[in-house]
């Protein structure tokens, strides 16, 4: 038996439309992509722009790309349970114009950071580095997936717009307030990926969709259209 809410429809049917529809195509490219393997991947992920790999769609296309499912299941859940609260407020058309910005701005921020990255790599194969056109291979060949830069676009909406709220934590187990919870979230994001931690997550596309979060959040606010749809 499903839960139902106060007004007597499903727990699905209660979900807003950008959200639902954002979670079932997440869903549908996650279920394609365990069929097609890496045919996925080459074509809709996000590759560097000089790797032949790149095709100009993927900056959209990789945010609906996931490697696992632990990825796509807390992408999703995180969507689920912050994007509902602002597409509320702000209404489909207006939340996924919000989605969509701040996840291609998160690919922005990350193609800047692999351009730095192929640039420094390239200095040293001049110098005579063995080991650094390898390096550079692998920024070519390294593709990179997930809904995160506008998940983490979301997660600042949420502590812009609710900064007071509390939300409880599970691990660890504390009480924060949203505007804090989003202030320790980037500051990790921003420890890690300047001291370049290894383990294949893109930091700085996290950091890209808070940024490009603050400014459309800070721009809707100063022509004072930030509570409504438009």
């Amino acid at each position: 038996m499903g839960y139902y809410g106060s007004n007597g429809r499903g727990f699905f049917s209660n979900i807003p439309v950008a959200v639902k529809n954002i979670i079932l195509i997440n869903i549908l490219v996650y279920v394609l992509t365990l069929f097609t393997g890496d045919f996925m991947y080459e074509k809709f992920a996000l590759f560097y722009v000089e790797s032949p790999f790149f095709h100009w769609w993927q900056p959209v296309t990789h945010m609906f790309m996931h490697g696992g499912f632990f990825h796509i299941f807390f992408n999703m859940y995180t969507l689920l349970i912050f994007g509902c609260a602002l597409e509320r407020i702000w209404g489909p058309k207006k939340f996924l114009l919000f989605y969509f910005v701040t996840g291609i701005g998160a690919a922005l921020l990350h193609t800047g950071v692999m351009a730095l990255q192929a640039e420094h790599f390239k200095s040293l194969v001049n110098e005579g580095v063995s080991t650094a056109l390898q390096g550079y291979y692998d920024i070519l060949r390294t593709p990179t997936v997930g809904a995160s830069g506008a998940i983490y676009g979301v997660l600042l909406g949420y502590g812009m717009l609710f900064p007071n709220d509390v939300l409880q934590l599970l691990f660890p187990p504390v009480a924060l307030k949203a505007k804090w919870f989003v202030l320790i979230f980037a500051g990790i994001e921003l420890l890690t990926g300047v001291f370049g931690t290894h383990d294949g997550v893109a930091h700085f596309a996290h950091l890209g969709g808070m940024l490009f979060g603050w400014l459309m959040i800070l721009y809707w606010r100063k022509k004072n259209r930030l509570y409504y749809e438009g």
